[in-house]
């Protein structure tokens, strides 16, 4: 029984070598171990021709013993001071002069936004960019169905300057 070698076009070896070059970039290439040996059994792929290789730093081989060992976990560093405890804004019962400000203007707050805020007692961009930490911690955990929108969106910021520029 003689030993087959198989023969692949062009194409087929250019797809191999860029699912090697992938792996290596991804991090996903592991190479085959013989316990029994310690050392990989993939040997390096093909060059094609006109594609660099990935350059790699030669590593120092670890003895099959230290590889079974689990890795040592850092110490977790706890907080100093304790989490905050959230509180709700002061809201109104209504618009000031029965006008509220237009909060679609701010970045993140679309109609259906604006009618949840308009619930919670929220009209006014003085009110938003009044908001301390606490007070935004409560609004990103109640807006239903838009949780962690004032911070991703940094409401309280778009806020003071549009409040800022409403002022005469």
């Amino acid at each position: 029984a003689g030993i087959v070698r198989v023969t692949w076009d062009d194409g087929v070896t250019r797809l191999v070598d860029l699912s090697v070059t992938v792996k290596r970039i991804d991090g996903t290439e592991v190479p085959l171990l013989m316990p029994w040996l310690g050392k990989p059994t993939s040997k390096a792929a093909p060059k094609s021709a006109g594609v660099p290789a990935p350059k790699t730093e030669p590593k120092a081989e670890m003895p099959v013993e230290a590889k079974a060992q689990p890795a040592v976990k850092p110490e977790t560093v706890l907080p100093t001071t304790a989490p905050m405890a959230a509180s709700k804004p002061a809201g109104l019962a209504a618009a000031r002069d029965g006008r509220p400000d237009d909060l679609k203007i701010i970045k993140g707050i679309g109609p259906k936004l604006e009618i949840l805020c308009h619930s919670l007692g929220f009209f006014h961009f003085d009110q938003i960019a009044n908001w301390k930490a606490a007070e935004i911690a409560w609004v990103d955990d109640n807006l239903e169905g838009f949780k962690g929108r004032v911070t991703r969106d940094a409401w309280v910021a778009q806020a003071k300057a549009l409040a800022e520029r409403a002022k005469p």
